[in-house]
Formats: structure tokens, sequence, C-alpha cells
């Protein structure tokens, strides 16, 4: 398999478009299944439930960060881009699985994390050994400190994680910039190197198969040179129509940096989806012009409240962002930095803000899986992509990991006030029987939520999700083409799809008539008496 260009391995017709209206799984593989029964999951255990994948329906799988790292940030610190770690398995093994999931109709996405590397990166620790003023700290951003002995920090940046400090100071007394923790030294991508190794890391693992990229905080790669302070500014994106340029977020120098990855990807029929969130459609656009980024995900949507008018102005604006440049648009409702569907839509406030993030907010369960069936219907029927995280087809409620067992660095940037990620990101269970010894323990009673109890049980989220997707990709008019929005009582959000097809959710506090149709293809639970639509249902019809 290796360093076999995905132009010459087999495809399905609709190849060259397959990425416009594909179903994506997100694998986060240290929990997704273990092969070893180390309590780590690995390469071997995707491996093993890939038949699992390909029944689900799903067309591609998207793998976070499986590379050698020290995994301070969950893998998203990388020491080696052309290396498995060990915990996973090896680069052999990647390949094959490559391999095993595309026999089986499955393309694979990696992770590329370009904004930063892990501190034990060789390029880093050359930099460290060889001093200030050297060629080797060129590759990073190395500043001397302010003060009298240069003991305080170069610049006001705060960090991504919890407004943390983005400076850290050496031995030798220079400081090095992170946006994220210590551990993962941001990368100075002025410096033409910086640039060559990328592209050959694209190169590298396109040559093995893999159809598509996802650029992880695709915003954040140039820098102004200069480094200036915010100086009370808002670290986030800064308003449309400011006329200010951020010092390090959504500089143009990324245009030419995506356009020659586009080139690249483009040679073997690769996509590109880049973490991108940007207030300004105008300038999110330009990401996604022809000759740079396929798609990008849409944290709008995913971060929206159960709420109709919230979810239709979502809807209207992330299609109205992607019209200009004719690309589809993908729709999310959770990853694996998020809190999970059920247990967000269970709550009072259901919409997602990392910084309301904290211990002990109540969820309804019953509530929030009800919220959440309805909301599997209402993403699938979308006009676009959509990407499922793993665990979500189960129905999965966010776990409390104990706080002494937590390992997400977010926690312990924030002091100890945010929960972190870990919540997300405890393994999924396949069977009644939990893991031995997890790295992230299982609740008690996910052995509820087993894969294989699920698949037996026509009304379980697993066999919901198994229907939709397969009904999605046979009946044609889910996926790609048009949206039209039709008349609906408030509170009931209710469009066309080509074909006849129809959806209508209801998340107003009644029971609503279903449009005229001849025929109920799908329902996320029960009708009410007289066919009516019950409070937060979905249904898929044909007119």
């Amino acid at each position: 398999m290796k360093g076999v260009p995905v132009a010459d391995l087999p495809l399905p017709a609709d190849a060259a478009d397959w990425w416009r209206s594909a179903a994506i799984y997100q694998v986060y593989v240290r929990s997704f299944a273990d092969g070893d029964g180390d309590g780590t999951g690995d390469l071997a255990g995707v491996r093993a439930r890939l038949p699992y994948l390909a029944e689900l329906g799903v067309d591609a799988l998207w793998f976070t960060p499986w590379y050698l790292s020290p995994l301070a940030d969950g893998g998203y610190d990388v020491a080696d881009y052309r290396t498995i770690d060990p915990a996973f398995g090896t680069l052999a093994e990647a390949e094959k699985l490559i391999a095993e999931a595309r026999a089986l109709g499955l393309r694979t996405i990696v992770d590329i994390v370009p904004n930063h590397v892990s501190d034990q990166h060789a390029w880093f620790r050359a930099a460290l050994a060889a001093g200030p003023g050297s060629p080797e700290r060129e590759l990073f951003h190395f500043r001397p400190g302010r003060g009298e002995r240069g003991e305080l920090p170069p610049g006001d940046w705060p960090s991504q994680f919890n407004g943390a400090a983005t400076w850290t100071r050496v031995p030798d007394g220079e400081w090095y910039l992170h946006l994220f923790t210590p551990q993962q030294p941001d990368l100075n991508w002025a410096h033409p190197a910086v640039r060559r190794e990328h592209e050959e890391v694209l190169r590298f693992w396109f040559q093995r198969g893999v159809a598509g990229v996802r650029i992880d905080s695709a915003a954040l790669l140039a820098k102004d040179p200069a480094l200036p302070d915010l100086a009370g500014r808002p670290p986030e994106p800064w308003p449309p129509g400011t006329g200010e340029v951020h010092p390090y977020i959504d500089r143009d120098d990324l245009h030419d940096i995506y356009r020659s990855w586009r080139a690249i990807a483009d040679t073997y029929g690769a996509v590109f989806v880049g973490e991108v969130w940007l207030p300004d459609s105008e300038r999110f656009a330009r990401y996604l012009r022809p000759d740079e980024l396929h798609t990008a995900f849409n944290f709008s949507f995913l971060s929206c409240p159960w709420d109709a008018g919230r979810l239709r102005t979502s809807i209207e604006e992330t299609l109205a962002e992607h019209a200009p440049v004719g690309a589809p648009a993908t729709w999310v409702l959770c990853n694996h930095d998020v809190t999970r569907t059920v247990t967000r839509y269970g709550r009072a406030d259901t919409g997602f803000d990392f910084a309301a993030k904290a211990f002990g907010t109540p969820s309804d369960p019953a509530l929030g899986t009800r919220r959440a069936r309805a909301a599997a219907l209402l993403t699938l029927a979308l006009p676009g992509a959509v990407y499922i995280y793993q665990g979500e087809e189960l129905g999965l409620p966010e776990a409390d990991v104990p706080v002494d067992r937590i390992q997400d660095p977010m926690h312990f940037r924030s002091g100890g006030t945010d929960p972190g990620r870990d919540g997300c990101r405890v393994p999924l269970p396949w069977t009644a029987e939990p893991w031995r010894d997890p790295w992230l323990p299982q609740p008690a009673d996910w052995g509820t939520y087993a894969a294989d109890r699920q698949g037996g049980d026509p009304d379980s989220m697993l066999s919901l999700y198994r229907t939709a997707l397969g009904l999605r990709r046979a009946a044609g008019g889910f996926g790609g083409g048009s949206l039209a929005w039709l008349p609906a009582a408030p509170g009931v959000l209710a469009f066309a799809r080509p074909d006849g097809l129809v959806c209508v959710v209801n998340l107003s506090p009644a029971p609503v008539p279903l449009p005229a149709h001849t025929s109920l293809l799908l329902s996320s639970a029960a009708l009410g008496g007289g066919g009516l639509l019950p409070q937060d249902t979905a249904v898929w019809l044909r007119t």
C-alpha cells in the first residue's frame, strides 16, 4: 500500500464529488476500540471495527492525530508526522487500515496541526540546544523578555486555553510563543523550511492513500512579524468592518499557504476541511475559494441552542456563506472538544460556549436523548456534508470523569474550574463488559449504551442512525442539492429537498399536524394520536 496515490485506488463512480455530501465519522483513536487490551484504543481496534463503521453507512473516517506524541494535548502536540505513536500501533498498521477501509468503501481523513508542534519535536529540541540567535530558533517565535533582566513575557497574547500566558522562558533567558500549552510551541510560518516540511508531510500521507486532511486551528498559522500586543483588544476574531488586522487570526498570508497546499491535494485527488471559525462571512468564504480549502467546519450550527428560530438563522447564514464560492456546507453536532449532544440538549442552556463550561451543570438525559434523536434527522437532512463524532450514534452522554483522573490541559490551565474535554473522550462501550483498565474510566451504567445491545434494538439510537444514513444514501435527495423552507407553525422547522423529500422538526411545546405527504420515511420518535408530530421530534417525509 505504501506510496500508492489516491488516484490509483478503486473509487465509486461519484468519486470526484464524494466530499460534497459525505457522511464522515470522527475517530478519536485513543478511545475508539482497544485491540490489545491495554486500556488504550489503537489501530488494531479500529481495523477490527471497520465492518461496524461500514454497516453504519458512513462514507469516510476522520482520525484525530495518531502520530508520535507525548499526548500533552490529546495528540495535538505532534512530535513526528511520519511515525505512528507506539500506543496506537505502527505506520505499517496505518497503511493496512487505510487500505482495508477503502476496500469497504470508507475513505480516510487525517489531522494535521500546522500551528505548532510538540516540545519533543526534533526541531524544537534542536532550537533549545542551539541557543539565542541560531537558525534553529528561527523556525519558532523566540524573543527576549521585557523588564530590566528580561524577566517579563515579550507580549500579552492570551492562550487559547482559558486565557493563560502564551510565553514560556527557557534556561538561557529567551521566551518562546505558544498559543496553546507550553508543550506546543508555535511554528514560524514566515520561514520557508516550515512551509516545505508541511508540504512534504501532506505528500507523505496522500501517497499512502489518505483521501483528505483536516486542518487544525487553520486560521492561526500566520503571525504579524512584530508580534504586537493586543493592548486590551479581544483575543478572538475582531468584528467585521473595523478595517484592522488581527496580529494572529485570519491574516491574509494564510491564503498563499493554502493555495500551495491545494495544488498538492489536487495532484492526488484529495480534499481539505479546515477548522475555521470567523464572524465575518465574507472572510470565512475566502478560505473556500476554488483554489484553497474544499470545506470548513460549521461552528455556528454546533454551538446553536435547541431553538427553532436560532437554528433556522444558523442554517440560512451557513448556506449563504458558502453560496458565493460554490462550496458545500458541513454540519456537526459535537466533536472531541465539545460537550456531547445528549447532555447539552438536556440542559437549561442548550447552546455551547467554552467559557460557560462548569462542573455540576444539571441535565435531563431523557429530554436530551429525545432532542438528540431529532437533531440527528435534522442534521442528516441538510444540504452538504455531515460529521458524526464517535459514540454519537450510540446516544452517549457526557461522562463525569473523577477529578483525579482528568488529563485534559484545559482543566489544569483553568486552575481547576473548567471540567475540560475528557467527558466526551471516554472509551466507547462496545459490550456491557467495560474496557480493562481504560485510560479514562467508563461510567458504571454505560453497558446500557453498548453497541452490541443497541444493534438488536430497532428503536435504539444506533438503529436510528443506521436507518437514517441508509436512507440518506439511497434517497438521493438528501446530501447535496437545494433547500426550500416550507410554511410552518412557530417553533417548527420544515423544509423541502430534491426528489420530493421533506424534513419537519417540531421544537414547539405542542404537537403539530404533518404537511401533506405520500409516505413517512423515518421518525425520531413515535407519532402522537391522529398522526401529530410531538414536541422535540423530527420526521422525514416523501411528498
